[in-house]
């Protein structure tokens, strides 16, 4: 009898000393969280603090993701969207859906929609989310919560993903738990990254709104203990302005904000209130780690750390197999239409050029973006041959240069990677190219926006071969550009003439972009890309450049510019002159009142005016109310 008392003391005794172990791990959580890894399922080299490092890659992501999953096996994984479009892989995005089906292999719990999901347009998104829903495979849940399809009237396409939605359950917040932690999750998409989504067609409402609305659900009709927001919405831009910080600001019930689509790194998080906000960056450069622990009634952070994914981490060989595999498929279903191969050497370059993180940082010239305008015209002028009409100006957004070239062997998958974006009225990935026409005081105009909404926006900082200009950032804005020629085919530089129409190339998206400047510039600014004829261009796509039947693809026409150079040793060189500024773009940052003043247009006219206005105007209201003080002093 001793002995069973004993046994059941024992039995209590552990009982007691494990129930706070449990009741401990049920406060404690730790989150895993990703975002715009852009389909980089490959390590690449990067320049790093002037240093060449390897980084990033699905399958030492695995691996890191493993480790952590070792230490806290009922740890939450989520990605803040933008999985695709960045890399070769996204030639098989509506066929083979690779990143996503990697990423439910990888053991992710949820992902939200980026921008770039829609970039193959609803019926491309729908094709990818059914393929990768009907392989079988274990997804991530996707949440998509101010993701909106209009009430009536929907076309073909919208008809097709909001069934795809149906079918596959993109849901509108998720609830999820973890240590017996009851997680809800919901997924943004914000205004910034909207206006980069121009082929959508579905409606993405105010996330505050929204955020509002389903954390009502969730805290009162789901009673979780936890909130997190997967917000595709940055926080690029002028401390505590960013719309994430706002968020947390004017939605303080989200306890964390995994934000995404600013390929923001925070080494620390942002802490608004009692709100979380974390980024790790972008490509699968790093895994971002956070540790939370319940505090009465909030959520405190206890570690947090961006994890560099290098070559520190061994490749997990059944995510490295199943990556070879989708590589075959890319080269069967998207390269053989161009004769290439995936891993082939197109050129050397005996230097590095800027890294793509540090692009549009400064407004400057950058031999990176002319390069590809180069490249440009160089692809009209082969596609065109005899029939060719003079391209006057190029235009590169630094926004669509996705990637950059270090020093060494280029290949086919490093030129689609620098410039990755969209796909064609034919439905294949890559841009195409097309060609509008300008006036002179347009490209006045274009030069402008480079000069003035750069520091608002830097993905408007524009590389335009074909035009010389100066400007001084320090002048009125929109009467930024002091100086403006165009270099005429025999390189002679010439005064623009406002009513002459010029030939100008762009890639398709950039081309629709130009008709955006208006409301950028708060309607003072416009640009209409025209035909020959001078009439305004209704469908861009009738505008697309072809060469034998065949789009002239923004990635190809880079690709063959650079085989184009001389070959040393059996390998295009590229031209030396690409290594450092050509002088076409001079930013003069003189601070003299006269340089700030000097050829004033219309536009800085009546801003100086509007101001010496309001400034008479406070004047004499000052003085009114000093002489009414007077006269009541008086009185007394």
């Amino acid at each position: 009898m001793k002995k069973y008392f004993k046994f059941l003391l024992s039995v209590l005794i552990l009982v007691l000393l494990v129930i706070p172990v449990f009741a401990e791990e049920k406060d404690n959580l730790t989150i895993l969280f990703t975002h715009d890894m852009h389909d980089n399922l490959e390590s690449f080299n990067m320049m790093k603090d002037d240093k060449l490092e390897s980084r990033g890659g699905f399958a030492r992501l695995s691996s890191a993701i493993k480790e952590e999953r070792d230490k806290d096996p009922d740890l939450l994984l989520v990605d803040a969207g933008d999985y695709s479009m960045g890399t070769l892989y996204q030639t098989i995005f509506e066929t083979h859906s690779p990143t996503l089906r990697l990423m439910g292999k990888m053991g992710y719990d949820a992902t939200t929609l980026g921008n770039h999901e829609f970039d193959f347009r609803p019926e491309g998104l729908s094709n990818s989310l059914l393929t990768a829903f009907r392989s079988g495979d274990t997804l991530p849940s996707i949440v998509a919560t101010n993701t909106k399809f209009p009430k009536a009237d929907l076309n073909d396409s919208l008809k097709a993903l909001k069934n795809t939605f149906d079918e596959v359950d993109v849901k509108d917040y998720l609830v999820i738990n973890k240590k017996g932690v009851k997680i809800g999750i919901i997924g943004l998409m914000g205004e910034e990254a909207d206006s980069n989504a121009p082929m959508a067609e579905v409606k993405f409402t105010d996330i505050v709104e929204e955020s509002k609305k389903f954390v009502d659900i969730l805290k009162n009709k789901e009673k979780v203990d936890l909130i997190i927001a997967l917000s595709h919405t940055g926080t690029d831009g002028k401390e505590g302005k960013s719309e994430d910080e706002i968020l947390a600001k004017k939605v303080p019930e989200i306890d964390i904000i995994i934000s995404g689509h600013s390929h923001t790194v925070l080494p620390e998080p942002i802490i608004i209130g009692n709100t979380i906000i974390a980024s790790s960056g972008r490509y699968t450069e790093n895994l971002g780690t956070m540790k939370i622990k319940k505090d009465k009634e909030k959520w405190i952070l206890e570690d947090y750390n961006v994890k560099k994914i290098d070559d520190t981490y061994d490749e997990d060989k059944e995510i490295k197999n199943l990556i070879d595999e989708f590589k075959k498929d890319v080269e069967n279903e998207y390269l053989n239409r161009f004769n290439l191969k995936y891993d082939e050497v197109v050129a050397h370059s005996t230097f590095n050029f800027t890294p793509s993180l540090k692009l549009a940082i400064k407004q400057e010239e950058e031999p990176l973006g002319f390069l590809i305008g180069d490249a440009y015209k160089h692809a009209i002028k082969e596609a065109e041959g005899a029939d060719y009409k003079h391209i006057d100006v190029a235009v590169v957004p630094s926004g669509i240069i996705r990637d950059s070239f270090t020093k060494g062997d280029i290949t086919v998958k490093d030129v689609f990677k620098v410039t990755s974006l969209g796909i064609g009225k034919d439905k294949l990935s890559g841009y195409p190219l097309i060609d509008v026409y300008l006036t002179g005081k347009e490209l006045k105009t274009a030069a402008e926006v480079d000069a003035s909404i750069q520091p608002i926006m830097s993905a408007a900082q524009l590389y335009m071969p074909g035009l010389k200009y100066s400007f001084n950032p320090n002048r009125i804005i929109f009467n930024k550009v002091t100086d403006i020629k165009i270099i005429s085919e025999s390189g002679k530089k010439e005064n623009l003439d406002d009513d002459k129409l010029y030939r100008v190339v762009a890639n398709l998206y950039s081309a629709q972009m130009l008709n955006i400047v208006g409301d950028k510039s708060f309607g003072i600014l416009s640009i209409v890309p025209k035909d020959e004829n001078g009439d305004p261009v209704e469908d861009f796509e009738s505008r697309i450049i072809y060469d034998n039947g065949n789009e002239v693809k923004e990635w190809i026409a880079l690709n063959n510019y650079l085989k184009s150079f001389p070959k040393k040793d059996g390998k295009a060189q590229i031209d030396e002159s690409y290594s450092k500024v050509q002088g076409v773009k001079i930013v003069n940052k003189e601070t003299s009142l006269k340089s700030r003043l000097e050829k004033p247009n219309k536009i800085s006219t009546a801003i100086v005016i509007i101001v010496l206005a309001v400034f008479i105007g406070l004047i004499f209201l000052i003085r009114f109310f000093v002489k009414k003080y007077k006269r009541k002093n008086k009185r007394f």
